[in-house]
């Protein structure tokens, strides 16, 4: 699907998705990636629900975010309640849902001005 939205100039979009993909901005990710207004981090090296750890929890924690939402592929699938420790602690809101639908509410948190980072699972 491939999405249309006008956003400030210098900001990540989420520009389409399909199955094994997103692009951002029209760059094209096959792999796992943490979408930020501000940058992609290509090197998020999770290809499913049971390759994230608390130390990449802890990560996308530190990346000055005021949520984070997490996409877990094609279905909704909740990470293991420990895993989320690290938000708490920090008062970082998070949201999980499947892949598709983190990557419209980021564009709409984007959009608003938000400090918002998406780690989706491709």
């Amino acid at each position: 699907m491939k999405l249309h939205l006008s956003h400030p100039g210098g900001q990540n979009a989420v520009t389409a998705y399909g199955d094994g993909y997103v692009a951002v901005n029209h760059v094209r990710y096959q792999r796992s990636v943490v979408v930020l207004p501000d940058r992609v981090l290509e090197d998020w090296n999770v290809d499913g629900l049971a390759a994230l750890t608390l130390e990449r929890m802890e990560q996308l924690a530190t990346l000055g975010a005021e949520i984070v939402l997490l996409g877990t592929g094609p279905r909704l699938v909740f990470p293991e309640a420990p895993l989320l420790a690290p938000f708490g602690a920090a008062r970082i809101g998070f949201e999980v849902m499947d892949t598709q639908a983190a990557c419209r509410t980021y564009n709409i948190l984007m959009a608003e001005g938000r400090q918002v980072a998406a780690a989706l699972i491709l």
